[in-house]
Formats: C-alpha cells, structure tokens, sequence
C-alpha cells in the first residue's frame, strides 16, 4: 500500500468529504450505512467524515419523525440553508429576482416593472429593489448571499461588460459586472438571458434531461441559447449563439410580420400588436396565418442551421411568443422537418416568464459546485462562512 503522508491523507478526507455531500444533496437525508454504501466508504470511515461535517456546519442529524417508534437510525442531511443565492433576470420592461438557498430550492420571488427607455440609475434601482425585496420576503440578511447570477438582454464580454443591446439602449458599453459588484457583498455573474433561460428548461422544464438543447428565445427581441453536453455553451469570446446577427438568418427583422399585421387595430400599444396577429391567427384570420406564415419562414431559417451544426435532442421554443406555441410550433416543425437531416423534438417552453430567473439560480447552483464540491476541482472550505 502506498504511504499516505500528511498532505496526501488531508486531501484523501477532503475528497470523502466532497463525496459525502454530493451524496447527501443528490439524495436528501440519509444514514450512515445508506451513505457509506453510496460513497464506497467504510460506515466507520463515513461516521468520521460526518462528525467533521456537522463540526464544521456542512452537515446536521435530522431529527426523527414523529411518531417513530424504538430507537430510530440517526439521519444526515446537507445544510443548504447554510448560504443562499440570488438569481435577477434584467429583461426590458421588467426586472426579476429569485432567492435561493444552496441547493437551488426558490424561496422568494419578485419583479419590478421598468421602461425600456429608463436611465441607467433607474434601472440599477429596481435591481436593488427587487433583491431586497426577496430578502425582505425570507428574512434573510444581505451578508447572508454567497452568489449572484444575473440573466440580461445583449451582447457580453466574459467579464460582464455589454457590447451590444437592442432592448436596453443604456446598456450599451456598460460594465454591468463592475456595477452590481459595487452594490453587492457577494460574488456577481453575468450572463447572456437566453443562455440561462435554455439551462433551465434543461434541467427543470422542456428539455429535462436533454444533454444537447437549442433554446429559441422568441419575442420582440430574437436569441438563442445552446446548452451542449448539459453544460452552457458560451463559445471563446461569449458570443455563441448570436444567429441574429447575421442578416442571411432573416431573425432581426422577423417579429415585424406580426407587429406590422394590417389586421392590428391601429393605436395597439407595440408590445400588444404581435400578440393580437397570433389571437387572430388561433381564430383562423386568414391574413394574421399568412403573417405568421412568413414569421415562421424566417425563424425557420435560423433554427435550421442550429439544427444543423449542432444536432440537438431538443429545441425548446421560449420566450412571449411561447404563450402561442399552438399557433407557431406546428408550422416551424413542417419547416424543419423539410430542411433538417435528423429532426429534433421540437416543445414549448414550460417555465414561460420565469425561465430565465430560474436558469440565473441554476447558474449559480453550478458554478458553487464547480468552486466547492466537485471533487476533481472543489475545495470544502473549513466552514459554510
């Protein structure tokens, strides 16, 4: 047997401490047998790595059950109330904040309503507002948060800098990391709103247990999200997925077949006008169909070649105009099926409005994995805080 020397034997209890918690958050709360006989370890080994655990507030006994008769075996579980996250979705016309705590759990959820056209502080404001709202909603301090992931509309460098964006005029060039890095004591993500809208259909809605997605973010703004390999595709410079960006997609300008609709009442607010082309195109209007028609002929371009380069599992069809997927997705899977070697499964959206808050919290529930508690990279600290 090789000789474990005191650095090797530190690593070796840190890494069936790593073991053990991955066990207990995949599973809820276990006893010592359940978890050594998940971990391989010994049940004297695991009973040392527990102790060391809940001395270190990792890990606490749950208590019996009520009612439970004799002398029951005591029960583990991963303290995810140890820290909790916080997932903010900037979009437009509102700002959305989710909190969590480690294990991903929401626990308070809020929005506040925003004008595209408001100033920059204004914007940062209801950010603040909505985060202390949901810290207000679950009694929890602002020291209390270890990570916050934010989704946003446009074009970002790795750092959190925004190059490009059509929704929010004042976020052009800004160093929207710096910013929320000034205002909050915690650690701050930035990310692409499509990106983290196409993570949690992956993980808790349309595309559950896909490994290889195409999010389409359709609305009065178009964009994707790529999720490959159960993992967010961010591409080298952060610009993957970008499709609307190349004039030959025919994506920038296709929302316009059914804002533009000849059918629209006129004086019909701009955010309404789309979604009274697909009422009307549900009724059988035959001019609003021939809208969505040459709507969907464009998004089918885009689609497509995604399909094409990337052979996804599933496309997820998300975003406003998701609340008509009856009326789009038939037409864009005749489309696809015309142009694609191997057709996807083709869905609607199930997370609707919420999915790229929730996608934000997973987003962080990943990144403390990768920071913390995957045993090839994790290093347990020596205390939740």
């Amino acid at each position: 047997m090789a000789d474990l020397r005191g650095g090797d034997l530190s690593r070796l209890r840190q890494l069936n401490s790593l073991t053990a918690i991955r066990a207990l958050r995949g599973a809820g709360p276990l006893t010592l047998s359940a978890l050594a006989e998940r971990t391989g370890l010994s049940r004297p080994s695991m009973k040392e790595v527990v102790d060391e655990l809940t001395g270190l507030g990792w890990v606490e006994e749950v208590p019996p059950s009520p009612g439970t008769m004799g002398r029951p075996a005591r029960r583990y579980r991963f303290r995810a109330d140890s820290g909790y996250l916080v997932g903010v979705d900037i979009g437009g016309h509102n700002v959305r904040a989710a909190l969590s705590d480690l294990d991903g759990e929401i626990l308070a959820e809020t929005r506040q309503p925003v004008l595209p056209g408001a100033p920059l502080d204004e914007r940062l404001a209801a950010i603040e507002r909505a985060v202390s709202g949901c810290l207000a909603l679950s009694c929890t301090a602002l020291d209390d948060l270890w990570t916050m992931a934010v989704g946003t509309t446009g074009v970002l460098t790795p750092e959190g800098r925004i190059t490009y964006s059509a929704a929010i005029p004042a976020w052009r060039g800004l160093d929207l990391g710096g910013k929320l890095r000034e205002m909050f004591p915690c650690e701050v993500l930035i990310e692409n709103d499509s990106r983290l809208a196409a993570l949690a259909e992956a993980r808790r809605g349309a595309a559950r247990g896909a490994r290889d997605v195409v999010f389409l973010h359709v609305g009065r703004r178009m964009g994707t999200g790529l999720i490959i390999d159960g993992r967010v595709h961010r591409g080298f410079g952060a610009a993957a997925g970008e499709i609307v960006m190349l004039p030959q997609s025919r994506w920038f300008d296709a929302p316009e077949h059914l804002n533009a609709c000849e059918i629209v009442p006129e004086g019909t607010a701009p955010e309404d006008a789309a979604g009274y082309t697909l009422a009307a195109a549900r009724s059988g209007d035959p001019v609003a169909l021939a809208a969505v028609d040459r709507y969907v002929d464009d998004l089918a371009v885009g689609t497509a070649a995604m399909v094409l380069i990337l052979d996804p599992e599933v496309v997820v069809l998300g975003g406003g105009f998701s609340r008509s997927s009856d009326v789009l997705l038939p037409p864009l899977r005749e489309r696809l099926e015309r142009a694609c070697m191997r057709m996807p499964e083709v869905r609607a959206s199930t997370l609707g409005e919420e999915c790229v808050v929730v996608g934000a919290i997973d987003y962080a529930v990943d990144h403390l994995d990768d920071q913390l508690f995957t045993p090839d990279t994790g290093l347990l600290p020596l205390s939740p805080r």
